[in-house]
């Protein structure tokens, strides 16, 4: 058996026994393809989350993968505290048209991070003084009442606060909103060549989710809001799209990421796997956990029953029973996410012989 010193602190349904991995619903049909590799990835850091440090050193051959987990691991439910069915939702790798220079005025640019953007004494994102704004050191340096909230997403847009900054041109301004949500994608350039972004950093301003906003204006049903029809009412109202982006307050920066065929890094510094990888709230699911989640597939409602890897975290993503599941890269990859919106069941697979992990807390969300 393995031996593992840690037990995870996470929002167990106390009143619930473990389960063998055996007894999960579908684990039967999951072949498990690609999750080994996404194993082998966390395995690879310098620092592998726990429990998997000593969990590495006896990972088996992909073929005994199953077998392995099914002896050593028990499933432990993660559930509401008021007992409502947890939330999957998806995310996905956007492949995008874009530059390194502006060709048109069509464009909308992604930003680097600010140099004026610093962190406070209490670790909030703030805007340092214009005559220190040239060197961030310096600009932490200041004194703390020289520091203001950075500025929202319309005040950059209209003030051109980032110019000089730009990183990559894209070419459909409805695109680059999104992928401030999205945090990462790639980028195909007039060369053919292709070049990865992802999240450096943000203004430190409330995200808010236009779609409530697209609801309460009576411009969609709140059954229909999903990516797809969010996008294609901004295409089509070109005159209320950019007041309707503006509430969001929240301004995400860029960096640019190497390239590669893997996904992209998630928050555990891992490449992303496809069907494998989940971003998770670390306040309530270990990051590196293996889970198993039973949803169903948003075209078809068919079962989608399998094992994950909570590799990445979102600032939309609270709560125990809740996942973003990473589709992959690309339009098809895009539909689904953007349409995944499923109840959700959702177990943590932990080693055998630790700690219950109920003994932590009972827990919401």
């Amino acid at each position: 058996m393995l031996a593992v010193a840690l037990a995870p602190a996470v929002c167990i349904a106390s009143e619930r026994l473990p389960l063998a991995p055996d007894q999960l619903p579908g684990w039967d049909g999951d072949t498990l393809a690609g999750l080994h590799r996404a194993i082998e990835r966390q395995c690879a850091l310098p620092r592998p989350p726990q429990p998997w440090p000593a969990l590495c050193p006896a990972l088996p051959p992909a073929d005994a993968l199953k077998e392995w987990l099914g002896a050593n691991f028990v499933a432990w439910p993660l559930a509401r505290a008021d007992g409502a069915p947890g939330l999957l939702t998806g995310y996905y790798e956007p492949v995008l048209e874009g530059s390194r220079s502006r060709e048109h005025d069509g464009q909308a640019p992604l930003y680097r991070p600010p140099l004026d953007l610093v962190r406070g004494p209490d670790g909030r994102r703030m805007r340092a003084p214009a005559s220190t704004g040239a060197a961030p050191p310096a600009a932490a340096a200041a004194s703390p009442g020289a520091l203001q909230p950075y500025p929202a997403r319309a005040e950059i847009e209209a003030g051109r606060l980032l110019e000089g900054r730009e990183l990559v041109w894209l070419d459909d301004p409805v695109e680059a909103f999104f992928l401030q949500v999205q945090g990462s994608g790639r980028v195909r350039l007039r060369d053919g060549s292709t070049m990865r972004v992802g999240f450096a950093d943000h203004n430190g301003q409330p995200y808010y989710p236009i779609g409530r906003e697209l609801v309460a204006r009576g411009a969609l049903a709140p059954e229909a809001v999903d990516a797809d029809a969010i996008k294609a009412w901004l295409r089509a109202h070109p005159g209320e799209a950019g007041d309707v982006m503006r509430r969001n307050r929240r301004y995400v920066f860029f960096r640019e990421l190497p390239g590669g065929e893997d996904g992209p890094p998630g928050s555990l510094g891992v490449s992303l796997t496809p069907m494998r990888s989940v971003a998770t709230d670390p306040a309530q699911v270990p990051p590196g956990a293996l889970l198993f989640i039973d949803s169903t597939h948003p075209d078809d409602g068919a079962p989608l029953q399998r094992a994950v890897l909570s590799q990445d975290r979102g600032a939309a993503i609270t709560g125990a029973a809740r996942a973003d599941l990473f589709w992959g890269s690309g339009d098809a990859a895009g539909r689904l996410a953007g349409r995944t919106k499923q109840p959700l069941r959702m177990w943590l697979l932990w080693p055998k012989g630790l700690i219950s992990p109920s003994s932590s807390r009972s827990a919401g969300g």
